[in-house]
């Protein structure tokens, strides 16, 4: 299973992560310079969730944001109590 939601299609994107040392212009100093450059990934907030998907209830992953504006379809939960 990829890193991917189901349902947006949200995935992991790359990016730097930048270290700098010296004192800010505006706070008295002579500037920031840059000491460091190295890659980073920025990972979507991805859970699983149980899904009715063509009838049938399969476990994905989905992002957050899919769950929190409500675009899903969740399946029933199995219930522990026995039937007499």
């Amino acid at each position: 299973m990829s890193r991917r939601c189901v349902i947006c299609d949200k995935k992991a994107i790359g990016g730097n992560s930048i270290r700098r040392r010296g004192k800010a212009k505006r706070e008295g100093g002579v500037g920031k310079k840059t000491t460091g450059i190295t890659k980073r990934r920025f990972l979507p907030n991805l859970q699983k969730r149980r899904l009715i998907i063509n009838g049938k209830v399969k476990r994905v992953l989905v992002c957050a944001k899919c769950i929190k504006s409500g675009k899903l379809n969740f399946a029933a939960r199995k219930s522990n109590v026995p039937n007499n």
